[in-house]
């Protein structure tokens, strides 16, 4: 099959791959450029679990075509940390214990980050809304929520 030329930046560094028409943005992310933090839960866009950050919206990446990335700016859970340092949103994930098996947690770090960064001071309504497209089968969700707010309370805290 014709493989296609794409060119996207992907955390912050410009990557060029070959993909063919009909793979996923997750299949590429993972077989062809060896990103695997972001997970295969559904294949189908119901799990949330392949959330990258596509032109600063939260998508899905099963359910983008790599074709797709021409020219876009993607984000990873490999691109949320800064260098070594984790990003406080997971430094709250582990502080709060709001992961057990891992395959959520890439896609709830970053829809939550996404959230933040558009809404700094957001509440407990607006973060279960937020993150109501990211499913999690193991810990339940107070966790994660607490999480959020946790890393919500240290981005503030820090830009202050």
């Amino acid at each position: 099959m014709k493989r296609t030329y794409v060119q996207a930046r992907i955390n912050g560094e410009e990557r060029d791959f070959l993909c063919e028409p009909r793979q996923s943005l997750l299949e590429v992310l993972r077989e062809e450029l060896g990103l695997t933090g972001s997970k295969e839960g559904c294949n189908n866009g119901n799990c949330g679990a392949c959330s990258v950050l596509m032109n600063g919206r939260v998508v899905n990446a099963c359910c983008v075509l790599g074709v797709e990335a021409d020219g876009a700016d993607i984000t990873t859970i490999e691109g949320i940390a800064r260098g070594d340092r984790l990003h406080p949103l997971q430094q709250a994930f582990l502080e709060e214990a709001a992961l057990q098996c891992g395959i959520c947690t890439p896609g709830f770090i970053v829809s939550a980050k996404a959230l933040l960064d558009r809404e700094p001071d957001a509440d407990e309504r607006r973060i279960r809304f937020w993150l109501s497209g990211n499913l999690c089968r193991c810990t339940g969700y107070d966790k994660i929520i607490r999480a959020v707010q946790r890393a919500a309370a240290q981005l503030q805290e820090a830009q202050a």
